[in-house]
């Protein structure tokens, strides 16, 4: 079932949180949503899932507008808040049979959906216990299977891995991956290894505007026309000298004596180097090709500064 967001907008006062923006989702897709703090990401999946209204534009999930029919859209759409909404004084399995009947779900088929969550997100320990005397992480996966209990067509998730551990993480990927056979899944993170571990499609949105939506690989190969090469001096180095070289047409000073340049057109600019340093007789302490990533894709994107500047 696809999800379509045309010309979304939301406005707070005098601040644009989304301007107009628009992309559409198909049946079986799993797309990481990604953007810095205050983008305009869980603003777009409240929306979606008919939590917040819009100021102009509209969503749509398969044959309904989510303005015109929320309740229709909330019996297709799963739907993991960024905080995560619990009642803590439920008991796991409590919490689940309330929220799948809250769904329609009754009887035999709500008993059997209940046990089917509880084994597929890892709760069977944790089934007898009162929500709030569990981890973090443990309340992640109650949320995610609040989120699968009347299984959704649609599944939008917002940082559906925060609190978990390493082990938790690789568990809650294979799971998403499973699920998405038949789903249509839109989740956003902050950590860019699990979009690059199941995802096939990027969207980057910053200032409430999309940046990139294309395929992981696509855009893989765009940073990598501008992968920059970071060179450490052993003596200090003025930055117009590096500009000067042959073919650079940018340089980022990282720290002392270390800098980042980058080639015209993808060209290795790394020979120059070499001649230049041979040139003036100064010793290099450092040269190395950086490895292309969605971690450097994001950055550039986002125009976030480098974690060494």
């Amino acid at each position: 079932m696809s999800l379509e967001i045309n010309h979304l907008t939301k406005v707070y006062g005098k601040q644009i949180a989304l301007n107009a923006i628009s992309f559409s989702v198909q049946d079986g897709e799993i797309v990481g949503f990604l953007g810095p703090n205050g983008a305009g990401k869980s603003t777009t999946m409240k929306i979606s899932t008919g939590f917040l209204p819009s100021t102009s534009g509209d969503v749509k999930v398969g044959d309904f507008l989510v303005s015109e029919r929320p309740l229709q859209v909330k019996r297709i759409v799963g739907y993991l808040a960024e905080h995560n909404p619990l009642y803590l004084d439920m008991y796991v399995h409590e919490h689940l049979r309330f929220v799948g009947g809250l769904y329609g779900l009754s009887g035999s088929r709500l008993k059997h959906r209940v046990g089917e969550m509880i084994e597929l997100c890892g709760l069977t320990h944790e089934q007898n216990k009162k929500i709030e005397t569990l981890s973090k992480g443990y309340r992640q996966r109650v949320g995610l299977a609040q989120a699968l209990i009347h299984d959704p067509k649609v599944l939008i998730l917002d940082e559906p891995t925060s609190g978990l551990d390493p082990n938790q993480i690789v568990e809650i990927r294979k799971l998403i991956k499973e699920i998405s056979v038949n789903k249509t899944v839109v989740f956003s993170t902050h950590i860019m290894q699990e979009v690059q571990a199941i995802c096939d499609r990027v969207i980057v949105i910053n200032k409430g505007e999309i940046v990139a939506d294309d395929k992981l690989v696509n855009l893989l190969q765009i940073e990598n026309k501008s992968t920059g090469i970071e060179v450490e001096f052993e003596t200090s180095i003025e930055m117009e000298e590096l500009r000067s070289l042959p073919f650079v047409k940018e340089v980022v000073l990282l720290g002392r004596n270390k800098f980042r340049l980058i080639g015209e057109g993808g060209i290795d600019i790394r020979p120059e180097i070499f001649k230049f340093s041979s040139e003036r007789k100064i010793s290099l302490l450092g040269l190395k090709k950086e490895e292309v990533s969605l971690e450097s894709v994001f950055r550039e994107l986002t125009h976030a500064p480098s974690p060494d500047a």
